[in-house]
């Protein structure tokens, strides 16, 4: 690695996250961890190389020997790369996943330390160690945080594999806020079961709802399970009520109906509303939390709720218009606006002058067959969903179709499936350290 284009010192901290581009200056993936082969007490960490993320969310190896410059927030890489898998050997840890974060001592004293960053250099052989380390001492007293300093790496004791369990989640945490749900699900999925359980009881209540919706239903009951009774009720209750009623379809019924039963009633309604349907029909595939306006809602009213960045897509299709109660079950349903119809209308005009009365509704009973047929007649990615008396209990969106048509075990297949090749990224047989960590 030319020594002119590669700062001498490197956290590990500015390196996570920097875009990896190949030779012919295409951008691959980004990098998300630094592997070290761990040696004996006081004896630097050799780097091995780079965890990389790339198409497809797959993380692979790529060799320090291949690193031919980091400069500008990027990472340049020479030669081919491995595009299998990357797993952690013996005798090998991650930087950011295992020793950041890490409560130790320092040799001279004792005190402890929390180690907040490390750093990695080159040496005149060309070879990486971490060589320091960016440290806080204990506060004194709840409101001052302890005083921070640099520390040669042989000034510390506690980073064998013994004491690995000090690390706490908050590193890790730190990585995944900027995940979408089912990449974070992935991350977690791929985790050890002991750094699996730490994650899941540092994220809050909101973000573990949104990992439990994007997991395979075995191991949304395994981590409900280990949550204790109260933390499942509250998570369950930041789930969306259709989610929440499949994972409690998938528990014993007594197990079930305590967890309803320790929920806040205004969050249980919808959800046992959607229990009463049959898990293939419109009623037992629908959210029971559509966008709901009255008649004489503006246009500039309808566009407000749809901004709402917490809607998916399909939820933000559409608006449905009802006459009040505006919660489902609410009064009569009128009809639909569409917002590439809210988009063409003046603000001030009024949403029941817009409305779209040509698609009925479906009825909640109605089998999965047809409302799949429904929806791709009408190339619609929602649809209203009716009790017997035109009140809206519902809406069908395109995500809860494509979740009870695929194969039951989509999901594990996608936490496992690896990413369409990349047009520059070409699968290398063999080479130096990379063949070393093929899946």
């Amino acid at each position: 690695m030319a020594a002119s284009r590669t700062p001498s010192r490197i956290f590990v901290s500015h390196l996570t996250g920097q875009a990896v581009f190949d030779q012919d200056g295409d951008q691959v993936g980004r990098i998300r961890d630094v592997v070290v082969m761990t040696r004996a007490q006081g004896q630097r960490p050799r780097v091995l190389g780079l965890v990389a993320e790339v198409t497809g969310k797959r993380r692979v190896f790529l060799p320090m020997t291949r690193v031919s410059a980091i400069e500008g927030g990027r990472v340049v890489t020479s030669g081919l790369i491995n595009m299998r898998r990357f797993q952690r050997r013996p005798g090998e840890s991650l930087l950011l996943a295992e020793l950041a974060d890490r409560r130790v001592r320092l040799t001279a004293d004792d005190s402890p330390v929390h180690v907040i960053d490390l750093a990695i250099e080159q040496n005149a052989n060309k070879d990486w160690h971490v060589t320091r380390l960016y440290v806080r001492r204990p506060g004194k007293g709840l409101w001052h945080r302890g005083e921070t300093s640099m520390v040669d790496w042989e000034a510390v004791t506690g980073f064998n594999r013994e004491e690995a369990g000090q690390q706490g989640p908050a590193a890790l945490i730190t990585t995944f806020e900027k995940l979408r749900p089912a990449d974070l699900a992935r991350a977690v999925h791929d985790l050890a079961p002991k750094r699996r359980a730490e994650v899941v009881a540092a994220l809050d209540d909101d973000r573990l709802a949104d990992v439990l919706e994007e997991l395979p239903e075995e191991e949304q009951v395994e981590i409900l399970d280990r949550l204790g009774a109260e933390r499942a009720a509250d998570v369950l209750e930041a789930m969306d009520p259709d989610d929440a009623a499949d994972l409690l379809n998938d528990l014993p019924a007594e197990d079930a109906e305590r967890l309803l039963a320790m929920m806040e009633p205004r969050e249980a309604a919808p959800v046992r509303r959607l229990l009463d349907y049959s898990e293939d029909t419109a009623g037992g595939i629908m959210t029971s939390e559509p966008l709901v306006l009255p008649p004489d809602a503006t246009v500039a009213e309808a566009l407000a709720r749809i901004r709402v960045p917490e809607l998916s897509p399909a939820h933000a299709s559409q608006v449905y218009v009802c006459r009040p109660p505006m919660e489902t079950p609410t009064g009569r349903y009128l009809g639909i606006v569409h917002f590439q119809r809210l988009l063409r209308e003046p603000p001030s005009t009024l949403v029941g002058a817009a409305l779209d009365t040509g698609i009925q509704p479906l009825r909640a009973d109605q089998p999965l067959a047809a409302v799949t047929s429904f929806m791709a007649t009408y190339n619609l990615v929602a649809a209203p969903v009716v009790d017997d008396s035109g009140h809206l209990l519902g809406a069908v969106t395109v995500d809860d179709v494509l979740d009870h048509v695929l194969p039951e075990d989509w999901r594990e297949r996608h936490l496992l499936s690896g990413p369409e090749k990349h047009e520059k990224a070409r699968v290398a047989n063999g080479g130096t350290g990379g063949a070393a960590h093929g899946g």
